[in-house]
């Protein structure tokens, strides 16, 4: 581009519009009367199409920026801006489904039979960005499986399960945040230093309990000690390698316990400069996975509306299917799950000397 004088551009055609306004094509016409609210329903998911191609796009950079050894931190902040970008994208999401709402069940109900057995489950895009953010097929509940890929085309199937070879974003955090230091310095183990800190904490919860014996009923009491030994247990579950191994070959946690201790880490020093974007970056993930999970809902509720209990035309149940998608999945909850285990600020071990001068960008006063 360099050196060269670029040539006039018109709006329309550097934007293609004459090619993209031409592609509403309503079936109802090609029946002898077109239906007012089918050019809405087309246009409508025809631009949730445009806005899964960016999603995908900006995946695409920050998988690429992840698929490596190292993560400067001018990279971590270029992740963080596009994944803002990409909530911004799932609030626009949102809103179309209010303008879709603006079309009546009956309106709907004057072409829907000519859309079968197209479905949403049959938008590629889509399944590419669960894929991208770790929600592989394997992943998925039977009888979602079966809709995830079985539905498709043969050139979206095999496009599909190819990048389901390619590392995902998931797999990735967990391989960036094994990576993450100052949790073990020389003789320093912060481990160590945190499970004594939470035997302690919990330790003198039972003493407070038991001191309060006299007023407290025996039922009331067995279940407050009841209670805190569930939580000392749920602490040795991320604690002990063991156990976390067992819940992750049960499917119950998705992340390696180092992978898990290390974003633990990032959440309880989060006030530390060095820490800001890693934490930043934790959250928005939690974001994009709370934003797909609240649009999946949202869909279900219209479905509801607009369908009542019929069955959707790719031959699910309708709104009871994506409900249940909504609920099964989410790809981050290892993330979301860490609040089990924060502590409070007053309790926190204190870090070494030179750690904390680490996770403060700590300069040297001599300038020689």
């Amino acid at each position: 581009m360099k050196g060269r004088i670029p040539e006039p551009v018109y709006y329309g055609d550097y934007l293609k519009l004459n090619e993209l306004l031409a592609t509403q094509s309503p079936k109802s016409a090609e029946y002898g009367k077109e239906e007012h609210e089918e050019t809405l329903f087309i246009i409508v998911h025809q631009v949730y199409e445009l806005w899964f191609k960016q999603i995908i796009h900006d995946f695409g950079s920050i998988v690429n920026v992840f698929n490596k050894n190292a993560i400067e931190e001018s990279e971590l902040g270029t992740v963080v801006s596009r994944l803002e970008r990409i909530i911004k994208i799932q609030g626009l999401l949102l809103e179309q489904l209010d303008v879709m709402e603006t079309m009546t069940p009956m309106d709907f109900l004057e072409f829907r039979d000519l859309l079968v057995p197209a479905s949403g489950f049959q938008s590629a895009q889509f399944r590419e960005i669960e894929i991208r953010m770790g929600l592989g097929t394997g992943n998925r509940i039977a009888v979602d499986r079966e809709y995830f890929l079985g539905r498709l085309n043969d050139q979206d199937r095999e496009r599909l399960t190819k990048i389901e070879k390619e590392p995902s974003l998931l797999e990735l955090l967990e391989k960036w945040l094994e990576r993450v230091p100052f949790t073990q310095e020389g003789n320093f183990d912060f481990w160590k230093e945190f499970e004594s800190v939470v035997s302690e904490m919990l330790d003198q919860e039972q003493s407070i309990i038991e001191r309060n014996k006299a007023t407290l009923a025996p039922e009331m009491m067995n279940a407050q000690l009841a209670n805190l030994e569930s939580t000392r247990e749920t602490f040795q579950s991320l604690l002990s390698s063991d156990t976390h191994e067992k819940l992750m070959k049960e499917g119950q946690r998705k992340l390696s316990q180092k992978a898990t201790l290390n974003a633990l880490f990032i959440l309880l020093y989060r006030d530390e400069p060095i820490l800001t974007q890693p934490y930043k970056f934790l959250q928005l993930l939690m974001d994009i996975d709370q934003g797909f999970t609240t649009w999946r809902y949202r869909h279900a509720l219209m479905a509801h509306r607009m369908l009542g209990t019929k069955i959707g035309t790719g031959g699910s149940s309708g709104h009871l299917y994506l409900k249940r998608a909504a609920d099964n999945n989410r790809v981050y909850t290892d993330i979301f799950n860490l609040s089990t285990f924060l502590i409070p600020r007053s309790k926190l071990p204190t870090l070494p000397v030179d750690v904390k001068k680490k996770l403060n960008f700590y300069f040297s006063e001599d300038l020689n």
